[in-house]
């Protein structure tokens, strides 16, 4: 890793995606550091020379390279790039929005925060109250986002999207429009190269991009690290089901890597009928494939919305004799009433814990709740952002089995027989 080629990189956050774009900040300050002591270490031992010798040489090579060099900065210390790019963003009276970028990026790489799912209020003119923005303001803010970062000299443009805008419009079956796909390719054309997102609706989205690059990451490992704080593999009899057809893969994975059986709930649903909260949901008929009779469930998915399908789910299961329900979703949205509806089925006893990502906003009222457990991935993002940027493999950030391996390997091998 080029310690001097970090200087290229730049982090731009939408205000949408300011919130996780700070965690990222950190996380990368704090990678960066690490490998610097990492590497100073390394030559010191090789070269036989002190720590503060190697240091010191080292940042006399970066400051060579270095497009701007900062007189009197402390040479015995080494002091990470400031990756934050500062853009000022104006939003007009008739709803118009500009994204103006403060310093020069000319020949970096860029990479645009955006979390097209954050409906809580954003500040975009500081003199002005903040707003609450929808998934279509938040897209073309990314949008005029990109352009500036192209009209400024940018090397490259890579979208951090946590979660992909309109990824459940990826196939149709009438005169409909595949908008997932569109807004792949609409970025494509502006010069995006890469899209980094987490647990996509649907893989079949890639397929219509010509040369734009997906890298598609997985919450499984924070997901089932959070799953394994509150479960005792050993000892909890222990089933992963599947809320539907769609979802099969994913917990067949989570089945396989802390070996438990796997079931799962066949839903239909009405398609003419459009889902507005959990009550109006549109599934027609469920039936359980498997047996959760006297047993804990854990059931995962991509995403949850208004929550009609988990709820519907949790009603059913509990019927069938199901004990504590855990379930986890990547992209926890809780839209309309869904955080109310949520609170009155804990009352109820339909589930024991919900565990999410942040990888859209978690608001204080949610991260109160006593149900909810938030699993952080920014460490994950972050991660990823430096290897691609210094062109290292991501393989093992892509597929984690290893790590998950070694994750329920230590805690079955840790845990007592009996609680």
């Amino acid at each position: 890793m080029s310690l001097a080629k970090s200087a290229n990189l730049g982090i731009l956050a939408c205000p949408g995606g300011e919130h996780f774009a700070d965690e990222i900040y950190l996380h990368l300050r704090s990678i960066y550091c690490k490998r610097y002591e990492k590497i100073a270490a390394c030559l010191a031992s090789n070269y036989k020379l002190s720590r503060e010798e190697v240091i010191e040489k080292i940042n006399f090579i970066n400051d060579l390279k270095a497009v701007e060099i900062k007189c009197n900065k402390p040479i015995k210390t080494y002091s990470p790039p400031d990756y934050a790019v500062p853009v000022r963003f104006t939003r007009f009276a008739n709803g118009e929005f500009k994204a103006e970028i403060i310093r020069s990026v000319r020949g970096m790489d860029l990479y645009i925060i955006q979390d097209v799912e954050n409906h809580h209020p954003v500040t975009i003119n500081p003199q002005e109250k903040p707003h609450v923005l929808s998934v279509n303001d938040h897209v073309l803010m990314l949008f005029v986002t990109i352009d500036a970062a192209m009209q400024a000299g940018a090397k490259s443009v890579t979208l951090v999207l946590p979660i992909y805008p309109f990824s459940r419009q990826h196939k149709k079956k009438g005169r409909e429009a595949l908008t997932a796909s569109w807004f792949g390719r609409v970025c494509e054309y502006m010069g995006v190269s890469r899209i980094i997102t987490l647990d996509i609706h649907s893989r079949e989205i890639e397929n219509s991009f010509n040369k734009l690059r997906l890298e598609n990451l997985h919450a499984s490992y924070q997901i089932l690290k959070k799953l394994l704080e509150i479960v005792n593999l050993k000892t909890t009899d222990l089933v992963v089901l599947s809320p539907d057809t769609g979802a099969v893969d994913r917990n067949k994975f989570y089945a396989g890597s802390i070996q438990k059986p796997l079931a799962l709930l066949y839903k239909e649903r009405d398609y003419s009928r459009i889902s507005q909260n959990a009550d109006e949901t549109n599934i027609t008929i469920m039936r359980l494939l498997g047996d959760v009779s006297g047993k804990d469930v854990f059931m995962a998915d991509d995403l949850l919305g208004t929550g009609g399908t988990i709820l519907k789910a949790l009603k059913i299961l509990k019927s069938l004799g199901a004990k504590r329900i855990i379930c986890a979703v990547s992209l926890p949205l809780f839209t309309a009433d869904a955080m109310t509806r949520f609170d009155q089925a804990y009352r109820d006893g339909l589930f024991y814990r919900i565990i999410g990502t942040n990888a859209v906003y978690n608001p204080p009222e949610l991260l109160d709740k006593e149900w909810y457990i938030s699993a952080n991935i920014s460490n994950l993002f972050a991660r990823i952002i430096s290897y691609l940027h210094h062109g290292r493999s991501t393989s093992k950030l892509l597929d984690n089995r290893a790590m998950i391996q070694k994750l329920v390997t230590g805690q079955t091998s840790n845990y007592p027989e009996k609680e």
